[in-house]
């Protein structure tokens, strides 16, 4: 039996190591070796410097070291949404923020904007130790081309993505074709790499939601991805809108439209679910759908709780993700732990190990849904390299039972100093090594600039020249 020599090694020394997985222990003084892309080895310091004597060495200095985060699902175009002010009154419904902000934002984008939103919700990923997103991407008037865009982002960055584009009826059946037709390129340039643990990116099949979406081109896109192999990643049930669209349009909620459809299935993403019911949470369960949990959007969007708990009693399979929100995964495992007790009234629900189990270990499944050998979610030999490091030095005992109250409690993002992604660090001592942040933010504050008065000017023509209400901007479709 040939071994292959490590073409790269590094040796991590004087950790506080916490490997969560199936068996967690919190090792002190605690060393880790990295060959290549995954983790060679784990020990204590005097083990493993005395085993490997030669190999370069990463003085942690006693900081807590764990495994990268990972985010279930994401949106990279929103990042130029951040301050963007929105004209007239405040919205007052989901459907009224996505008319009035998210419809008129994406109608803006050029292709330029979209890999800026990207390079910037990317480094917001290193900076906050997040090192595998889900993403899920829509520019109507920068479609062919757009997920290549977002893709070299992310090589850039050294970071892996699984990136789809978002198809809906609401901009013309032309555009609903193009969103089709990019998804399948997109998927077809993948299928034609190399694949394996070590690939940047992944594909699925983007669509937005039931409620933008006919029979016809639901029908259109499983004929598409059913060719490829692929499942899908939609909003379910996010808000109330989509039931009573789905409801008036087929006499289905949305969960058994979908199913009926052809649209559920173990490969398939539905994000949120805060709107369904037991016979679509028994639906959910027996097609092996993986559903996303993004209560820091839900909260800001007003659209309720998802029955998270009772759907993971069930049997769904859930993740968490952030909905475009920041890469903070820490900030969205603290808002998961506390608004379940909040809308339950009660201090047992959502524990803090469930929440854990979320964000590391469940997400960690999803992940192998598009790289099947990554092996993420814990420290152990033959896991992917994927580390964060943490200046977190607890003034209680911390032990590897109590290591999610720590995270929950006492960790903030300040604590992130260093994030490394399959074996490669791209970032250490808070300074990032693959990427130009100082340029990338420059950039995207002029970009960000000229989309909002692109949005802006939409809204004028709009109101006072095609006597529209102020609702979405009159195009032409296709």
């Amino acid at each position: 039996m040939v071994t292959e020599t490590p073409q790269f090694q590094l040796l991590i020394t004087h950790a506080r190591l916490a490997t969560l997985g199936s068996d967690p222990s919190l090792v002190e003084d605690g060393a880790l070796l990295i060959e290549d892309d995954r983790i060679a080895a784990l020990g204590t310091t005097t083990e493993l410097t005395t085993r490997y004597p030669a190999a370069e060495r990463w003085d942690a200095a006693g900081q807590l070291v764990l495994p990268a985060s990972l985010c279930a699902h994401t949106h990279f175009y929103g990042a130029f949404a951040r301050g963007m002010a929105i004209p007239g009154e405040p919205p007052a419904t989901f459907s009224q923020i996505l008319e009035r902000l998210w419809w008129r934002l994406d109608k803006a984008l050029t292709l330029e904007d979209v890999r800026y939103s990207a390079l910037v919700c990317l480094v917001d990923a290193i900076r906050h130790g997040t090192t595998t997103l889900i993403d899920h991407h829509a520019s109507p008037n920068a479609i062919a081309g757009s997920l290549d865009v977002i893709a070299e982002a992310v090589q850039e960055t050294g970071l892996r993505a699984c990136l789809c584009y978002e198809v809906t009826d609401r901009d013309g059946p032309g555009r609903t074709q193009a969103g089709i037709a990019e998804n399948v390129r997109f998927a077809n340039s993948q299928l034609a790499q190399i694949p394996g643990p070590q690939a940047q990116t992944a594909a699925s099949f983007g669509l937005h939601a039931s409620l933008t979406l006919s029979d016809e081109s639901l029908a259109d896109c499983v004929a598409a991805a059913c060719d490829l192999g692929l499942g899908f990643h939609i909003h379910v049930a996010e808000g109330e809108a989509d039931q009573e669209d789905s409801l008036r349009k087929s006499g289905k909620r949305v969960v058994h439209r979908l199913h009926d459809a052809g649209i559920l299935g173990p490969r398939t993403i539905a994000a949120h679910c805060v709107h369904v019911d037991e016979s679509e949470i028994e639906l959910l369960a027996e097609t092996g759908v993986w559903v996303t949990h993004q209560p820091r959007s839900n909260m800001n969007n007003g659209v309720g709780v998802a029955p998270v708990e009772g759907m993971l009693r069930a049997g769904v399979n859930v993740g968490l993700g952030n909905d475009g929100f920041s890469n903070q995964m820490f900030a969205e495992m603290k808002a998961a732990y506390l608004v379940h007790k909040l809308a339950q009234r009660d201090p047992r629900a959502m524990p803090g190990d469930l929440v854990m189990r979320l964000a590391y270990a469940d997400n960690a499944r999803l992940v192998r849904v598009f790289w099947p050998d990554l092996r993420l979610g814990d420290l152990c030999k033959g896991a992917a390299a994927d580390l964060v490091f943490l200046d977190y030095h607890p003034t209680t005992p911390l032990t590897a039972g109590n290591l999610p109250w720590h995270l929950l409690f006492g960790v903030e993002a300040s604590a992130v100093t260093a994030t490394v992604c399959a074996g490669r660090v791209l970032m250490r001592n808070r300074t990032l090594l693959t990427l130009d942040e100082e340029t990338i933010t420059a950039r995207s504050q002029e970009l960000a600039a000229q989309v909002w008065e692109r949005v802006n000017l939409r809204l004028y023509h709009c109101r006072d020249h095609d006597g529209a209400t102020p609702g979405l901007p009159v195009e032409k479709p296709g």
